[in-house]
C-alpha cells in the first residue's frame, strides 16, 4: 500500500468526538465493558499523565483506587472508549507526568487552572 492510501484510511477512522485535553487534566473515560452478551459503560476517572499523538494515538490515565495507584492506557481510536469528559484542568510544566507515581497524598496535587 502507498502512503496516500494509508493516510486516507487513517483519516477515515480518526475520531472527532473526543475533546481536546492535555497532561495534567482530570478526565472521566467511559469504557465499554462486555459481560456475557450484555454491554455496559464503566467510568475510569483520573489524571492524564501522558499523551501520544500520531496514527496510534493514546493517553494514560492514573487514579488512586483503595490506596493503590492504577494506570490505564487508552487508545484514542479504540471502540472500547465510548466518551471522554474533561472535569478539571491543571497547570503543568512538562508533557509526561511520570513523577506523580512517586508522590502520595497532598504532594501529588496539581494546581488548577482558573
Amino acid at each position: 500500500m502507498s502512503n496516500q492510501t494509508i493516510d486516507r484510511l487513517l483519516a477515515k477512522n480518526k475520531r472527532t468526538d473526543i475533546p481536546a485535553f492535555r497532561p495534567g487534566d482530570t478526565v472521566r473515560v467511559q469504557v465499554k465493558i462486555k459481560e456475557g452478551d450484555k454491554e455496559r459503560l464503566q467510568a475510569f476517572e483520573g489524571v492524564v499523565i501522558s499523551k501520544s499523538n500520531g496514527p496510534q494515538a493514546s493517553f494514560t490515565v492514573r487514579k488512586i483506587s483503595f490506596g493503590q495507584g492504577v494506570e490505564r492506557i487508552f487508545p484514542v481510536n479504540s471502540k472500547v472508549v465510548d466518551k471522554v469528559d474533561v472535569l478539571r484542568s491543571a497547570k503543568v510544566r512538562r508533557a509526561k507526568l511520570y513523577y506523580l507515581r512517586a508522590l502520595r497524598g497532598k504532594a501529588a496535587r496539581l494546581k488548577d487552572v482558573d
